[in-house]
């Protein structure tokens, strides 16, 4: 009876180590488990405005400061899909019980070879599960942006972002808004003065342009 009681603690030890390495091995597990430190450490308080998406938000240093006033909390991880933030849906967004969440992933889901409509399905996901999850929560999707370092995605981040403000005007206690617009110059091409040296990320000048055409959805407590 002791040998299999021996066994049995051996067989839970070793499912334990097993699940917890599958985990490990996960793409951007480090990046959720620096977020869950960080909270253990300060923890946000519940219904504020979570900004949640790739690098675009990752990079953007000052977005807390800059919209302090509204309890912005940035989850964005650099490099991350629409696939991964529905993979951590709970730790990046349920978790903190937010009265608004403001969304921007897509365009490395198209530059990873998704299609438009791919990339949609994925949007709609992620949507439903924060609808299912926090139904008076209001969702609001920030328009991809065209980076000249991404030219020929052009035509596929604009058929998205054309299916997912369709689909969010249909829905309650959501929103669209379209910063691509005000990225583009007079040729609808993507204006290089707003990009870093890679032509994907974005100087200030793009921020201040995204920090003008969003302020005005964001829900005050």
């Amino acid at each position: 009876m002791k040998h299999y009681f021996y066994f049995r603690l051996l067989f839970v030890l070793l499912v334990g180590l097993s699940t917890t390495a599958l985990a490990q091995n996960k793409p951007f597990w480090n990046d959720i488990q620096k977020f869950k430190r960080q909270d253990s450490i300060s923890m946000p308080p519940q219904k504020g405005i979570v900004f949640v998406g790739s690098s675009s938000f990752t990079m953007w240093k000052d977005l807390e400061t800059v919209y302090k006033d509204y309890q912005a909390i940035n989850r964005g991880f650099g490099g991350s899909t629409l696939k991964d933030a529905n993979e951590y849906v709970n730790d990046i967004v349920l978790h903190y019980k937010p009265r608004q969440v403001v969304i921007y992933s897509g365009e490395n889901d198209i530059a990873s070879g998704a299609t438009a409509e791919e990339t949609f399905s994925r949007f709609t996901t992620f949507f439903n599960h924060i609808r299912k999850g926090l139904p008076k929560t209001e969702i609001t999707y920030v328009s991809m942006k065209q980076s000249p370092s991404r030219a020929k995605f052009s035509p596929e981040v604009v058929k998205a972002n054309g299916m997912i403000k369709a689909y969010t005007e249909k829905q309650k206690r959501a929103g669209f808004i379209d910063v691509n617009a005000k990225m583009l110059d007079s040729n609808g091409a993507p204006r290089p003065e707003l990009f870093l040296n890679d032509m994907l990320h974005m100087k200030q000048a793009g921020y201040d342009i995204w920090i003008k055409e969003i302020t005005p959805h964001l829900k005050k407590k």
